[in-house]
């Protein structure tokens, strides 16, 4: 056996001679025919026993050829001839020979690509030489046998980089010896990267503030977005998209850095006429060809307090306005309503409303968020006849903007005096307001329907008249200084009333009135007394006297 130790026995050799004496005394020798033989073995002169000088190895020789020579005391030899023959032993494990190795793959190799070509080689003999070759975990590649002792290493699927970058591909070389014997490979198997995966946005969405007014160059956030790919392919730049024709050209608004993402506002913005807009941001990866993702940039604007509170009544450009107040009003007495508006939002926009001046600053009050200006008490006949209020109002910005609204009230005892009073201080001012203009034209259009009535009914009494109709009328007293004969068989009283600085008129239509009579005279055959005669010439404001015009209206 190969494996035997040194001084094993291989052999004994024994020869006789028939001499006596030291003649027949027999040394026994190798002949040294051969070096190799003398280094592997040696024999004992005397016994004959030959035994091993060092050990065998079946891969070097597998058999030997031993020359024993036995000499005698007088001279006299013999030879033999010791064939050895050497049993192998599975003393030797396979080695794996890489004859081409492919160190960087491509993550795009379709399956069945060759990475690597090797051939196993085990030095024993017989099934202690003979090898089988496997892979070690799980690993998409599989083993191809070429020819005897030649195999090729393939891939067995679809590899991808983003998953795995690098593989350690282990081999196996097992013999079939008793015990068997087995050898390792490992080999390096890179994947090169390809421009497989498009950029993805942190976000779908992103939403970013900015202040209104707020200067160019602010930087308002960041966009982010990542690349599985490696170098170039994973290398990302931003930009916005344009927007398509006809649409709000909110990508004047900001702008992106192609590098890093950062967004920044480009021009200041008013929030009272751009509240939000959106813009889409594309980023692209440096691979060829390119790939791109999405997303959507919303950008809220911020209010700020830029704008003061805006009258709507009274307006801010007219003189002061003119309101009407009765003597008999009492506490809570709405006097006028002050309306304002304001541009902006949230609490910018919340008013709040204040009596900062008065004339009397005990008489009236105002709604803290309506703007009711009232009465705070009755009013009394000590109070001025003219009141003027100044009205401030204030927004709860940061900082608070105010305005403010001048009233002027009149403190009458009635609508018709006070337009009286109005009209004698001061011409009547030229009506500049639409509705003023409507009432005059409508007031017109009435007299002259009235004219032409009148017109009317005298035309036909004089035509009854020519045809000999006669018709009874009423007869006055002869301290009326005129008399007439109407057709209208009872007559109304207008009272007008136009509250000066305003468009507001009030009408005041009154039952109608009959003719009353002094005491003492009858009236006129046909004609009924009123009750309620004296209570009506009270409403015209005298003591019950008649004048003839009025009788005959």
């Amino acid at each position: 056996m190969e494996n035997n130790s040194q001084d094993t026995l291989v052999v004994t050799v024994s020869a006789s001679d028939l001499d006596a004496g030291t003649n027949g005394e027999i040394v026994y020798s190798i002949i040294q025919n051969s070096e190799e033989n003398l280094q592997k073995f040696k024999i004992n002169p005397v016994t004959g026993q030959i035994r091993l000088e060092k050990p065998l190895d079946y891969e070097e020789k597998k058999t030997y050829e031993i020359d024993v020579q036995a000499t005698d005391g007088g001279g006299l030899s013999t030879h033999c001839k010791v064939e050895v023959q050497v049993k192998d032993v599975n003393d030797n494990a396979p080695e794996v020979i890489i004859t081409s190795l492919t160190s960087a793959l491509s993550e795009a190799a379709p399956p069945n690509t060759v990475v690597a070509l090797f051939n196993v080689r085990d030095r024993d003999s017989g099934d202690n030489g003979r090898t089988t070759c496997e892979l070690t975990g799980e690993q998409p590649f599989r083993i191809t046998l070429l020819a005897a002792d030649a195999y090729a290493l393939v891939t067995s699927e679809t590899l991808d980089r983003e998953q795995v970058e690098e593989y350690n591909v282990t081999v196996r070389a097992r013999d079939e010896g008793s015990p068997a014997l087995s050898a390792w490979k490992t080999l390096l198997v890179r994947l090169l990267d390809v421009n497989d995966n498009a950029p993805t946005f942190t976000q779908a969405i992103y939403t970013m503030v900015m202040s209104e007014n707020e200067p160019a160059g602010r930087s308002l956030g960041r966009l982010s977005a990542t690349d599985l790919d490696a170098g170039e392919n994973a290398r990302v730049k931003y930009a916005l998209v344009p927007p398509p024709t006809g649409s709000l050209a909110a990508a004047s608004f900001v702008s992106v850095d192609a590098e890093s993402g950062t967004v920044r506002s480009l021009r200041p913005l008013d929030y009272e006429k751009v509240r939000a807009f959106e813009v889409t941001v594309r980023a692209a990866d440096g691979g060829s060809p390119p790939l791109s993702a999405q997303a959507v940039l919303r950008v809220l604007v911020r209010d700020e307090n830029d704008n003061a509170p805006a009258l709507l009544h009274p307006p801010p450009d007219s003189s002061a306005a003119g309101e009407l107040v009765p003597r008999w009003a009492p506490s809570g007495y709405l006097v006028a309503k002050v309306v304002a508006v304001d541009a902006d939002a949230g609490q910018n926009a919340w008013l709040s409303y204040e009596l900062a001046k008065a004339t009397e600053p005990g008489l009236f009050r105002v709604g803290l968020h309506s703007g009711e200006v009232r009465t705070a008490r009755a009013v009394t006949e000590r109070d001025a006849a003219r009141q003027r209020l100044i009205v401030l109002v204030r927004d709860r910005g940061q900082p608070p903007r105010s305005a403010t609204a001048t009233l002027a009230v009149a403190l009458v005892d009635g609508f018709s005096e006070a337009h009286l009073r109005v009209s004698e201080e001061a011409p009547a001012a030229e009506p500049d307001e639409p509705l003023t203009l409507y009432l005059i034209a409508s007031l017109c259009c009435v007299s002259a329907l009235f004219l032409a009535t009148a017109v009317a009914a005298v035309v036909a009494k004089v035509r009854r008249a020519r045809r000999g109709e006669t018709e009874t009328l009423p007869t006055f007293p002869p301290t009326a200084t005129e008399s007439s004969a109407g057709s209208l068989p009872r007559s109304y009283v207008y009272d007008v009333c136009f509250a000066a600085g305003t468009v507001n008129s009030e009408f005041r239509f009154l039952r109608p009135l009959f003719p009353c009579f002094p005491a003492g005279l009858p009236p006129a055959p046909g004609a009924q007394r009123s009750s309620v005669c004296s209570q009506d010439a009270a409403n015209l404001g005298g003591e019950g006297d008649w004048t003839a015009a009025q009788v005959r209206d």
